[in-house]
Order: C-alpha cells, then structure tokens, then sequence
C-alpha cells in the first residue's frame, strides 16, 4: 500500500493504521531527509504508546521487505506500506498516529513538512490550538545564539555562513528581531555572485514559527524555531542519521544533534565557497571535493545558480537539485549508468555514484538536452 499527503480521517490512513495496529513486529525503513526522519518517528512513537514492538534506521535506498515483519518505507519506495511526501510524510503519518490512537508531536510534523505551506497543515491547527507556536518577525534558526545560529544555518548561503565570528561581526550587536531579519535579506541578496534566486529564497528564513516554552514541551535543549528545528533534522540525516532518529523518537540527544548541524553547516558553506563551476544550457554544475552533495546541490540552485537544475560533483559521487519538475531522478540513473555507476531520485532532486565523474556530467548533459 502506498499513501501520500493523505488527510487524517482518509479510507488509507485508516487502512495503514490497521495493518501496524496488528503488526507483531515493525520496521521503519526512513530516507535519510527531515521529512522522512520526522514520519518515522511520529510513527516510532505511536508504536511506542501502542506497545507495538518496532525497529527503525534511516537509509538512501529501498531495501527488501522480509517475512517476519510489517515494513514501513518512508520516502523510498518498497514495503508493505510506502509513504511518500506530498505534500509531506509528516503530514500523513499524524493521520496514521492519531488512527493509532496516539498523540502525534505537532512541532515535529511541523519541522518535518518544512518548508512546504503550512496554511492547510492540521499539524500548524493543533500547534496552536494548544499555544506551541507564533509567527514572529526574525529568522529560523535552532538556538538562541544568532551568530551560531546564521553561521551555521544550511537554510541560506550567506558572506559569512560558515564562519561565527564574520556572523558576530556582521550583526555588529544587534538584537531587533526585524533589523535582523532586513540584515540577512539584504546581505544573501548582495553577495557578488548572488542569484535573483537568491532574494525568493531566503524568505524561508525569515518570520518563523516560534517554539514556545511552556510545560508540554518541557525538554531539554528545546528548538527555538520550527525551521531551526527542521534545519537539525536534515542536518543529521546526512551527518549523523541515527542522531537524527533518535531525536525524531523523542530521545535527549539534543546537543548531539547541534553539533552535527553545526559540523554540517560547516561543511556544506566551505564547499560552496571552494568550489569549481562550469556553466551549460539548462545546468550549472559545481565541483567539490568532500562535502555534503544534496545539501551542497540545494543551496546552490537556491542561491548561486544561474540555470534551473544545480549539479554538485565530486570525484565519484553527485547530487542535483532542479528548481521545477524535472525528472531528475531519471537523469541521475541513466547519466550514472554510463559512468560505471547507479543514481536514482525524484522529480526535482537525485543523487548518483559512478566511476568517472567527467563521463557522469557528459552524460547528465546529454540526458537533460
């Protein structure tokens, strides 16, 4: 059974919420994405409450299902239940954790559906029904620290992102949460090799929903923004996913998964920032050594490229970000396929492994002409 961004009263919802409810056992198979780790742990915690036995680990491709076990594929195709994001996995796995008869976190359905359009999200009704956020002018970042937080952020690609103390510098002690904002807009905007892209992009950032501290969510090391929160979470499913997951699960790993957010912010900026591009119809490719390649390959289509899809390379690996729905997932495989490798992906991003990364991007240029 495959769902997708199906509302919680649906026919398969219900259906899905059955078959875990009679599961003896279940197996939570998530790609390594916030929305993915976000539904896996809605679920994993259903499960809990449920006393359902459950095994959950994040992985990039589908695995085979097994005998003894209901598995559960989420953002990777496969198992005995498929959920796929659209508009979110988060978003139908509250539907299938309230059919559990749980009580589904609505500040992590929140962070993993980001940063789709919350105007029709059940996730944002409860959230504030029950007084857990406010939108509040600012920006979306984890911590309170601003310096760290923009420095570190993998939301926008900045002058100074990757670097705390140009960060401190660059607020220069401001506090105003609107001057903080119009300060970021401005400088993504401005960079020399900024994208009219750029501008449209950053607004993700900007004016979050704001976690509020109260009682219900008394724990440790409280995210302060659902995009910051969201910024964590992808963060760890490419550094460290079983962090990720285990935070998804609701366990105190909180520091850990900052550090990991931190490391991979760090990573990521440092490759923009040394990278090598070249320039062809319809693509815009960038050559990298060691770095995070999805997360390297958005924020360049987002903030650096001059064409629609963004292909970010190393020397046996590649992944793309395009800006519409371009079966770049396809792409991926065929171009890896003449490499010596595999690839695979969606309509709008894909990743790929080869032998030969020359022949990969010749190839990928011939399958997107």
């Amino acid at each position: 059974m495959a769902i997708a961004g199906r509302p919680e009263d649906s026919p398969a919802a219900d259906s899905a919420a059955d078959a875990l409810r009679e599961a003896a056992f279940v197996r939570l198979l998530a790609s390594d994405d916030a929305d993915s780790l976000a539904a896996a742990g809605l679920l994993g915690r259903a499960l809990a409450e449920r006393d359902v036995p459950f095994q959950a680990r994040v992985t990039g491709r589908a695995t085979a299902a097994t005998d003894d076990a209901t598995t559960v594929h989420i953002g990777v195709e496969g198992g005995d239940l498929t959920l796929f994001g659209e508009p979110s996995a988060s978003e139908t796995a509250v539907g299938i954790a309230r059919d559990l008869g749980g009580d589904p976190d609505p500040i992590l359905a929140l962070a993993g559906s980001f940063p789709t359009d919350f105007d029709e999200s059940t996730a944002l009704a409860d959230a504030r029904e029950r007084d857990l956020v406010e939108q509040r002018p600012g920006v979306a970042v984890p911590v309170a620290d601003l310096a760290d937080g923009l420095a570190h952020t993998t939301l926008v690609h900045a002058p100074f992102s990757g670097d705390e103390e140009a960060a401190a510098a660059t607020l220069d002690g401001r506090d105003d949460p609107r001057e903080i904002a119009s300060l970021l807009a401005l400088s993504v905007a401005s960079a020399d090799d900024a994208t009219p892209r750029a501008a449209e992009s950053v607004a993700r950032a900007l004016r979050p929903y704001t976690i509020i501290e109260n009682d219900e969510r008394a724990i440790s090391g409280q995210p302060v923004t659902v995009g910051g929160y969201a910024d964590v979470l992808r963060a760890c499913a490419r550094e460290r996913p079983g962090v990720g997951l285990a935070l998804a699960l609701g366990h105190d790993v909180w520091d850990a998964a900052l550090a990991a957010w931190r490391t991979h912010g760090n990573r990521a900026h440092a490759a923009l920032d040394g990278m090598t591009t070249e320039r062809h119809r319809g693509l815009f490719v960038a050559r990298v050594d060691d770095a995070p390649l999805a997360t390297v390959a958005r924020l360049l289509r987002d903030f650096r490229s001059p064409e629609p899809v963004a292909l970010a390379v190393s020397e046996t690996r590649a992944a793309a970000a395009a800006i519409d729905d371009v079966k770049i997932g396809g792409r991926m495989d065929e171009a890896a396929a003449a490499a010596g490798g595999d690839g695979d992906g969606s309509a709008r991003r894909g990743r790929a492994r080869f032998e030969d990364a020359d022949a990969f991007v010749t190839a990928f240029r011939e399958a997107s002409a």
